[in-house]
Formats: structure tokens, C-alpha cells, sequence
């Protein structure tokens, strides 16, 4: 589709609009942390043993700078998960032209990207060997977010109403669907070319409703004292339930080194769980790791995201195949995507049972 080919580079960059945050963090870190216990003398010699094994090195390449979508990471490195699994873990931040580019060159076995930005990898002519591996969240968080006064309680709200646009053809495409899906007038709503980066204030001046993910932008209208309104993609149209964002992984490697691609996501996975029963300390570890963030902020975002990783399923990182094939069948009708077959792009294989 000639339609699809023009989209396809705009689609790949609008991780840039739809990212968490805009904070700077740090581009890598390998600092664990041990606890001091009392060991018998066999203890001590497994430790021993253990420690002069040769630790396998994984580069693992983040969407965007750290915030709390990568808690799980950092509570895994600093907590020593990974090297209990005898791996030494290098978290870096993406090159320009992203984490699944450096992901599928092989320049890293895993890194971090979106579901919809995942689309053109499936159908590009030129094979780009990325799999997703485990979803971060359970669900898509992200929605329209207005301020109370605005009274724009559901997308039809936003007739009359200013919205803050990226100028991208599926963002408009689904906004347009959810507005007319809340029986509103598309037609009616004030599209202002606009990146919003701060969005408190963005709400305070010529702005009405911003697309955010609740958990950093949110989280970060709350902190400033705003009482907003909020609705979610996933509550009006079930297809836009897609998963975001995702681990992927260099297929290669999965192929070649499957037991090593097992170890990384099972300590992964205990560091998503920690931050699931102990929110507030994997917040400390998070801000320890990246003190550019705001505690507070991190704290209170950490709380909310504790109840989002796993939701309702009881495995950490379980993707189902039925919402995945959902939105690339939605995107395939509507014209933005060649055909994606039925479980395309993702296994839960090397996830822990």
C-alpha cells in the first residue's frame, strides 16, 4: 500500500510524542546491591564459585530516558537479580533512530518499544529480526487528559475543545474513532499543532486535552494541583487495547541463546514483582539509579503503576494473543498497515511459568 509505505517512517518516529517523559537520566548503570546474611561455609563456597563465573553481558536499550516503565530494571540490577542469574546487564538509552533499530541490528539482545510502533517492523520488505518478548503493562494506560473545568468527561467532550495534535495520521484516525464512537462530531474538535512537553501548563493556557500516558503525565498533573478528567483509548474502542510498551528481543539471539534469553526475563520479572509488592522502594531504588527524577514524583507513579504490570493475569509479561492481533487487524481495515498474520510478532516462550 502506497498509503501505508508514506506512513511507515512517521510511525517509527512518533515514539518521540507518545514517550512517558521528557526527564534526562543517566545512559547506563550496573550498580547491585547484596545483603549481608549469616552463610554456613558451603554457602560461602557456592558464592565463591559463583562469583568467579564469567558473567554473560546483555545490552538492553530503553524507549526513551528512565521513568517508571523501567522500574523492574533497575530494582533487578541493583538488587543483584540479574547477576544471580549470571548475567551482567548494561541498560543504555536509545540511538536516534531507536530501540528497535539497535534491537534488530543485534547491537543489543532487548530493548523497549510500542505495539503500534511495532506494525511497519512486521511488514517492512527488509526482514528486522524483533520479536516481543513480555509486556511492561498489562494494559494501554494512555487517554485523553482534560482539566475538570473543561467538562470533557468523554470524547465527544472534546467538540469545541482545543486538542493538542502531533499532526500524525493514525493518532488523528483514532481520535476520530473514539469521538465518534461517544456519538460526538469529529468535525468539531480544534486540532492545534502542538508537542507538548510540559503539560500542566500546556492545560493552563490555549490547550484543552492532551494524549498522555496516566502514569508520568498524569501523575504529573496531579503533583501540580490540577483536578483533571480522564478516558482511556481501551474503554471505548477494546481494539486500541494494545500492548504498550513491550520488551522486544533480537530473534537471532532467541534462536541461538535461548536459555540466557529465559534468564534475563525470569530476573526481569523479579524486578517488575518487587516493584508490584514494594512500590515505594523500588521508587527509591529508581531515583538512587537516576537522581535527575523527581522523588515525589517517582514515588507516586510508582504507586499507581504497581497495580498495572501484571493487572489481572498472574503472569508477569504475558502477552494474549487475541488483543495483539485486535489492533493489527484494526490497523489493517483501516488502511494503516498491510496485513499482519495471527500471532505475528510476539510468543510468551521464554517467559517464567
Amino acid at each position: 500500500m502506497k498509503r501505508f509505505k508514506k506512513i511507515v517512517s512517521v510511525v517509527l518516529m512518533s515514539a518521540l510524542a507518545f514517550s512517558l517523559c521528557a526527564c534526562s537520566g543517566k545512559g547506563e548503570n550496573a550498580g547491585n546491591k547484596t545483603e549481608e546474611n549469616n552463610v554456613d561455609v558451603n554457602e560461602v563456597a557456592d558464592n565463591s564459585e559463583n562469583a568467579n563465573q564469567e558473567l554473560k553481558e546483555i545490552t538492553f536499550v530503553l524507549d526513551w530516558t528512565p521513568n517508571t516503565n523501567h522500574t523492574g530494571l533497575y530494582v533487578a540490577q541493583e538488587l543483584g537479580y540479574y547477576e544471580e542469574a549470571g548475567l551482567k546487564v548494561t541498560i543504555v538509552q536509545p540511538p536516534e533512530d531507536g530501540a528497535t533499530m539497535m534491537v534488530s541490528s543485534g547491537q543489543a539482545q532487548f530493548g523497549i518499544d510500542f505495539q503500534d510502533y511495532l506494525a511497519p517492523v512486521f511488514t517492512s520488505e527488509d526482514e528486522m529480526p524483533v520479536t516481543a518478548v513480555a509486556a511492561i503493562i498489562q494494559h494501554n494506560t494512555s487517554g485523553i487528559i482534560s482539566l475538570k473545568e473543561d467538562g470533557i468527561t468523554s470524547p465527544a467532550g472534546m467538540e469545541g475543545k482545543n486538542y493538542a495534535t502531533w499532526g500524525l495520521e493514525l493518532e488523528q484516525a483514532m481520535i476520530k474513532n473514539v469521538v465518534e464512537a461517544d456519538g460526538g462530531d469529529y468535525d468539531k474538535v480544534n486540532l492545534i499543532p502542538e508537542y507538548v512537553t510540559d503539560v500542566p501548563s500546556a492545560l493552563q493556557q490555549d490547550i484543552d486535552a492532551v494524549w498522555v500516558y496516566y502514569a508520568w503525565d498524569g501523575i504529573s498533573t496531579k503533583q501540580a494541583g490540577l483536578e483533571t478528567n480522564m478516558f482511556y483509548f481501551k474503554d471505548i474502542t477494546p481494539e486500541f487495547d494494545y500492548y504498550s510498551p513491550v520488551i522486544i528481543a533480537n530473534t537471532d539471539f532467541l534462536e541461538t541463546d535461548a536459555e540466557t534469553a529465559k534468564a534475563f526475563l525470569d530476573a526481569t520479572r523479579r524486578g517488575y514483582e518487587y516493584a508490584i509488592e514494594n512500590p515505594e522502594d523500588a521508587a527509591q531504588i529508581l531515583c538512587k539509579q537516576v537522581p535527575e527524577l523527581d522523588e515525589d514524583m517517582v514515588k507516586e507513579s510508582q504507586i499507581w503503576l504497581a497495580d498495572q504490570y501484571k493487572a489481572e493475569v498472574e503472569q508477569w509479561g504475558y502477552i494474549d494473543q487475541g488483543r495483539w492481533d485486535a489492533f493489527y487487524t484494526w490497523l489493517y481495515e483501516n488502511g494503516f498497515s498491510e496485513e499482519i498474520p495471527a500471532g505475528t510478532g510476539f510468543t510468551n516462550e521464554y517467559l517464567s511459568k
